[in-house]
C-alpha cells in the first residue's frame, strides 16, 4: 500500500508539473504570438500532456511498455478523463445547482483518482 501511495504522490506531482507547462506555454503563445486563447490552450495542453506522459512513463511508473502502445493507452485514459470531467461538472452544476468551482473541484478529485488507477493498471502496468 505504501508503494501505491508513493506512486499516487508522484502522479499528482507530475500532473501539477504538466498543468504548469500547459499554462506557461499557453500564456507564452498568447503574449509572444498573439494567438487566440483557444489555439494557445490547445498547444499548451499538448505540451502538458507530453510532459505528463513522459514523466509518468519514466518517473512515476518506471514502465517498460513500448511507447507506441503506452502512448495510445495514455491518450485513451486522458480522453475518458476529459469526458468524465465534463459529465461530473455538468451533473453537479446543472442538476444539483452547485457553483462551477465546487463542481470542478469534485471532478478534479475523481478524474485524478481515475487517471492514476487506469494508468497504473492498464497504461504503464503496476511497477514499483
Amino acid at each position: 500500500m505504501r508503494g501505491m501511495l508513493t506512486q499516487f504522490a508522484k502522479f499528482a506531482m507530475v500532473g501539477a508539473l504538466g498543468t504548469g507547462v500547459h499554462y506557461a506555454v499557453m500564456f507564452a503563445v498568447i503574449s509572444a504570438a498573439a494567438w487566440p486563447a483557444e489555439a494557445a490552450t490547445t498547444i499548451g495542453a499538448a505540451c502538458g500532456a507530453g510532459v505528463n506522459y513522459l514523466s509518468n512513463y519514466h518517473f512515476t511508473f518506471r514502465s517498460s511498455e513500448r511507447h507506441r502502445i503506452a502512448l495510445a493507452k495514455f491518450l485513451a485514459v486522458a480522453a475518458i478523463g476529459m469526458l468524465l470531467n465534463l459529465a461530473i461538472v455538468a451533473a453537479l452544476t446543472r442538476l444539483l445547482a452547485l457553483d462551477a468551482l465546487p463542481g470542478q473541484l469534485v471532478a478534479t478529485a475523481v478524474v485524478l483518482a481515475w487517471g492514476f488507477l487506469a494508468n497504473r493498471a492498464w497504461t504503464f502496468g503496476a511497477h514499483p
